[in-house]
């Protein structure tokens, strides 16, 4: 079954006299999410962006009153989420559908935007062809693509010349040992050998023991956030793999701000590539902190699930200030194509082109700050755009 919730911002109010002006009514937003299972973390984080930007913004986008529609996929699930995206439309009458963590479930939703001319803002979803899909269809998260050169090319400036890669074995992980293969051959380096790992329970002892043997100078890993990065980080832990010698680098999926406290010491010193940090030292960003606390308490942490739900809020919100409310597909979809504006995460725009992001992807090590798990970050690659297009 999929579970519907509906959100209504105690702000929003409904004409009683039933005939309120376009400008009363409220503006339905589809959410696409995972909000059972085990990346239920997903939709709980993607909720508090959205609800943190309304909460801030007097509970309007445009000027006009916001209804958030919720349906549950459960996780990776293209055709339910295919399903979920009609009803929405058909059904739930939504002028636009946001959400979409899993790239599956983007790519299936496209087709609905496509035909029903519905904006349709994808928060997550990292597979590189997804705004190609449809033309109603911007992005405002990242690719995995785009975090994975940016490791690839420091690894090289820090006269790192050999790696072997290691990726979950669905289509990210080969986004990002191709991206991440080809930008280090590039500037010299060399992929020594490489390894995919199956996404259900995978055992990493193998694995690690067969790169200890192989002895290469650094390893690049990539998995999605969530059980994975923990099980093999304590595994390579256990194998005294620092002790070898051999430098563990990766995206920032290793390290999810969600899931840092819980994964402990063994994130220690870990380098990664990614476009968003809690502890990004920014005044919008210490503000976006201090208020999602104030509203959620502490037990969650923003992520960049969060961020990007937030900034998918602001997209909308500029978009419809621009056609004065009007929430005809094709004039939001103008409107938002080429926006620049500044996120918690630093400064990001909507290339009118390909009406994918591009932002800074920050190099960070992994650190305990005042007691907490932290991506310290200390380096940066400013404007970086998807280079698998």
């Amino acid at each position: 079954m999929n579970k519907i919730v509906r959100f209504f911002l105690p702000l929003l109010a409904v004409s009683c006299a039933g005939a309120a002006s376009a400008a009363d009514e409220p503006i339905r937003i589809g959410v696409i999410a995972t909000y059972s299972g085990p990346y239920a973390d997903y939709g709980r984080q993607f909720d508090a962006g959205m609800e943190l930007y309304l909460r801030q913004h007097g509970g309007k986008l445009g000027g006009r009153p916001v209804e958030l529609v919720k349906k549950d996929t459960g996780g990776p699930a293209p055709e339910a989420a295919k399903r979920l995206a009609q009803e929405l439309v058909v059904r739930n009458k939504v002028q636009f559908l946001a959400g979409l963590d899993f790239s599956p479930n983007a790519y299936a939703v496209a087709s609905v935007a496509t035909q029903a001319k519905i904006p349709t803002v994808v928060m997550n979803a990292s597979s590189s062809g997804i705004p190609a899909a449809s033309p109603y269809v911007a992005r405002v998260s990242f690719t995995v693509e785009q975090v994975s050169a940016p490791m690839a090319k420091w690894a090289a400036k820090n006269k790192i010349k050999e790696v072997y890669t290691v990726t979950a074995d669905y289509a990210s992980g080969a986004d990002a040992e191709t991206a991440f293969t080809k930008a280090f051959t590039a500037e010299g380096g060399k992929i020594v050998g490489s390894v995919r790992t199956p996404m259900s329970n995978p055992d990493f002892s193998a694995y690690v023991q067969r790169i200890k043997d192989a002895k290469p100078q650094a390893v690049f890993i990539f998995f999605p956030s969530g059980v994975m990065p923990p099980a093999f980080l304590k595994t390579w832990k256990e194998r005294g793999m620092d002790d070898a010698g051999i430098k563990l680098i990766a995206t920032g999926e290793a390290t999810d701000d969600s899931y840092l406290a819980a994964t402990g010491d063994v994130a220690l010193g870990l380098t990664t590539s990614h476009h968003y940090s809690y502890a990004h030292k920014s005044a919008l960003n210490q503000k976006f902190v201090s208020d999602f606390y104030a509203a959620y308490g502490k037990k969650m942490r923003p992520s960049y699930f969060a961020v990007a739900a937030y900034d998918g809020m602001a997209a909308f919100d500029l978009a419809l200030k621009k056609t004065k409310g009007d929430t005809d597909g094709t004039k939001v979809m103008v409107a938002m194509s080429g926006l620049q504006f500044e996120s918690p995460r630093g400064p990001i725009e909507i290339d009118p082109k390909t009406r994918d992001i591009v932002q800074t992807v920050y190099i960070r090590q992994t650190e305990k700050v005042n007691g907490e798990l932290v991506n310290v970050e200390f380096d940066a690659f400013e404007r970086v755009a998807n280079p698998g297009k």
